[in-house]
């Protein structure tokens, strides 16, 4: 590979719960790590799949904001949801959030995510500005 990784630091953002980065650049492409519902301001997590998606996709815009992009420019998110039971709540939030873009998704049921209490878990690869 001749394009460099970039790592994409951000502070205030939720710290990876293992030896990986938020974030990366290579080319013009920033690759997000899964973002949980943890609400790296509070350390909470709500019980409610919607808060849930919502503080995934907050926790997703700011680091893709601090990589130079945005939600509007990301091609492909993947789902992960402990209980496809949550599937229409978590897709209403991800719909009003995206609005009328609609990048690629993969949605898939999981057995655990890597906290107490987590529902749902969003990755994303979008394009720079």
């Amino acid at each position: 590979m001749t394009e460099t990784l970039k790592q994409v630091l951000v502070p205030g953002a939720p710290k990876p719960v293992g030896p990986y980065s938020s974030a990366v650049i290579v080319g013009t492409l920033v690759f997000v790590s899964g973002q949980s519902g943890r609400d790296p301001a509070t350390d909470k997590v709500s019980d409610d799949v919607e808060v849930q998606t919502e503080v995934c996709l907050n926790n997703v815009r700011i680091i893709l904001e601090a990589a130079g992009s945005s939600l509007s420019r990301v091609v492909r998110c993947g789902v992960f949801l402990v209980d496809m039971k949550d599937f229409k709540k978590m897709n209403g939030v991800y719909a009003r959030v995206f609005g009328e873009h609609r990048p690629a998704r993969t949605t898939v049921a999981v057995s655990e995510l890597p906290g107490a209490g987590l529902r749902v878990e969003i990755d994303a690869v979008a394009a720079l500005l």
